[in-house]
C-alpha cells in the first residue's frame, strides 16, 4: 500500500487528509519551504520551538528536540515499539504497516500517525501567530482526546 492511500481514513477529517497529503509531497508552508519559495529570508527560518534549528518539515516532525519528542511519547502511550526513520514518508508506511496484516490495528495506527502530525502542526502555528504554548504532555493529551 502506498503511502498516499494510507492518509484517507474514515475517522480523520477531510482537512487532516489533505493536510497529511501536503505533508508527504513536501508542499507544507514550513520556514524552510518560505524561505525557498522567495517568501520569507534565511534569518526567519529557525524552528519555532527555539531548538536553533532550520525548520523544515522532516526536522519539525520527527528530528526536533521539542516537536519531535511526541511521536515516541504517542508509541509509548500505545505499546508501540519500532524503529523511527528520518524521512517523513517512509515513517508514516512503518508506523501504519506494522502490525502484520491485521487491518483494525492499521487502521488505529495510521489514525494515531495523522492526528499526532496534525496536532504538532497545530501547535506549531500556535506558537508562530499566537504566542501560546503547550507542554508534550498536554500535546499527548490532545491526540488521545482526538482519537476518542
Amino acid at each position: 500500500m502506498h503511502n498516499f492511500d494510507l492518509i484517507w481514513h474514515k475517522q480523520v477529517p477531510l482537512k487532516v487528509s489533505i493536510f497529511a497529503w501536503r505533508l508527504l509531497r513536501d508542499h507544507l508552508p514550513t520556514k524552510s519551504n518560505l524561505r525557498a519559495w522567495g517568501v520569507i529570508g534565511t534569518e526567519a527560518c529557525q524552528c519555532v520551538s527555539g531548538c536553533g534549528e532550520m525548520e523544515d518539515a522532516r526536522h519539525l516532525f520527527l528530528l526536533c528536540s521539542c516537536f519531535g519528542s511526541l511521536l515516541p511519547l504517542v508509541r509509548s502511550w500505545i505499546g508501540f515499539d519500532g524503529v523511527d526513520h528520518d524521512d517523513i514518508s517512509a515513517h508514516f508506511i512503518q508506523f501504519a504497516n506494522s502490525t502484520s496484516g491485521l487491518k483494525s490495528r492499521r487502521s488505529f495506527l495510521q489514525l494515531i500517525w495523522l492526528l499526532t502530525v496534525w496536532v504538532l502542526w497545530n501547535e506549531r502555528n500556535a506558537r508562530l501567530f499566537q504566542r501560546k504554548e503547550c507542554s508534550l504532555v498536554q500535546l499527548l493529551d490532545k491526540v488521545k482526546y482526538h482519537s476518542l
